[in-house]
């Protein structure tokens, strides 16, 4: 009689791993189920390879090309759907993966592919397999996975994982697309602006110092701009990068990665498209396990490491203790959504946002929840109703659609304000710099 392995939880929420004998797999989960708990993920107890299937994975390995890094998301969106299609025609799981792994360009997702299928030959299904993949396949992708097995329908849930993974991409290229034009516009502007600090001012100032003439306040802040820019223009790139590798760092610390995500979501213009941005895709991530089947506990906590934001992290980890307690979603996710006082959030507040200034509009974005009371209500109705993935659902096209349309929004104002400032600065230089040749007209004349 074979051995299976499951990892299960308890009412209490508990993981559970054990063993279990039967004659297949449907007689072990109902074992396990009439032990009271809830399979997660169930296999036959593998044994050790045969020297033949050793052999045959060794020569595998061969085919592996060298590659630095994952695999991208569009790359893996066009994978799932690719294998949803092919599990909706009724082909063998491994038939349908070494079909797809023959299609794959050398790279890290055919070397994964590679792997899946040496373990499904001997043995693993293909939740397992994939979880020994983590660089192409994360925590959400093998979870959905798992419970497509556990439930018997794992083309649904391929089909459910291509659509999610396809509107994230949609509403990444959405703002990424919108972003393009304000990104170049300030390139080229700056590009512009140091071009004539570096070649022109210079230019005008010599002929100012053999004049010997008296140069106005505007000229004079003019030159000491392009003496800086001349002599340490080479600081212009270094001054974004070393911010960036600055906010690397400080994120790598559990209370600067804190401090920064609460004055990223509530800094004014932008913070109010990162926040609705993250609160689509978790709620759009929660929906999506709920409706795949796995346990609202697993499938919190899986949202919580995806949700990339160390606030909603907190306040994910708020809600499922609440949940272990007893209590239900909306209550804690209402309870625990308000940001509080931070010691790093209040000093970048200072920083960025001009002194007396930033701690006046940090004391007041600091009480203002990350969580609207519609997204709270709706969870709760999707509670009492049996339809939170629906719900969940709804919620996420709310804040998709709110994310498209003040993304446009935004860069249809970002563009004269661009315009305005680019007219402003050469306007600034020209006047600047023609003040002190009209006066040398004068005089000369």
């Amino acid at each position: 009689m074979p051995s299976f392995q499951f990892e299960a939880m308890d009412a209490t929420g508990q993981e559970i791993r054990d063993v279990v004998d039967a004659e297949n797999q449907a007689e072990a989960q109902a074992t396990i189920r009439k032990m009271g708990y809830f399979v997660t993920k169930i296999a036959v107890k593998k044994s050790r390879k045969t020297a033949k299937q050793a052999a045959a994975t060794k020569t595998r390995k061969k085919g592996h090309s060298f590659v630095i890094g994952g695999v991208s998301s569009k790359q893996l969106t066009a994978f799932t759907r690719q294998l949803s299609i092919l599990q909706d025609a009724g082909l063998p799981i491994l038939r349908s993966l070494k079909i797809l792994e023959g299609q794959c360009k050398p790279g890290r997702l055919q070397n994964s592919l590679l792997d899946v299928c040496d373990e499904i030959e001997a043995g693993s299904t293909l939740s397992e397999s994939m979880s020994k993949s983590p660089k192409a396949f994360d925590r959400l992708y093998v979870n959905m996975i798992r419970a497509g097995e556990a439930g018997g329908a794992l083309e649904v849930i391929l089909r459910r994982l291509a659509e999610f993974q396809e509107r994230a991409q949609a509403l990444k290229r959405k703002v990424k697309g919108a972003m393009i034009y304000p990104i170049v516009v300030v390139m080229v502007a700056v590009g512009i602006l140091t071009f004539i600090m570096w070649q022109i001012v210079p230019a005008f100032q010599k002929i100012f110092d053999d004049f010997e003439a008296e140069l106005p306040t505007p000229t004079k802040i003019l030159i000491v701009i392009s003496d800086w820019v001349v002599n340490w223009g080479f600081l212009i790139p270094v001054i974004p990068v070393g911010i960036w590798l600055g906010i690397k760092l400080l994120r790598k610390f559990q209370m600067g990665r804190m401090g920064w995500d609460m004055f990223v979501i509530k800094v004014p213009v932008f913070g109010a498209l990162i926040e609705k941005n993250i609160l689509a895709r978790t709620t759009r991530t929660l929906g999506t396990l709920v409706a795949s089947g796995v346990p609202i506990l697993e499938a919190l906590n899986i949202t919580k490491e995806t949700s990339g934001n160390a606030v909603f992290e907190r306040l994910l980890g708020k809600v499922i203790e609440s949940i272990r307690e007893g209590e239900s979603i909306a209550k804690p996710l209402k309870e625990f959504s308000t940001l509080g006082f931070h010691p790093v959030a209040a000093a970048l507040w200072i920083i960025f946002m001009g002194g007396p200034i930033g701690v006046l509009l940090y004391m007041g974005k600091m009480r203002s929840p990350v969580v609207d009371d519609l997204v709270v209500n709706m969870i709760d109705v999707g509670e009492e109703t049996g339809e939170l993935d629906t719900m969940l659902y709804k919620v996420a096209d709310t804040f998709d659609e709110e994310v498209a349309v003040l993304t446009e929004s935004l860069v249809s104002l970002m563009e004269p304000i661009l315009i305005v400032g680019l007219g402003l600065a050469i306007g600034f230089i020209v006047i600047s710099l023609f003040l002190p040749l009209i006066e040398l007209i004068k005089s000369l004349s």
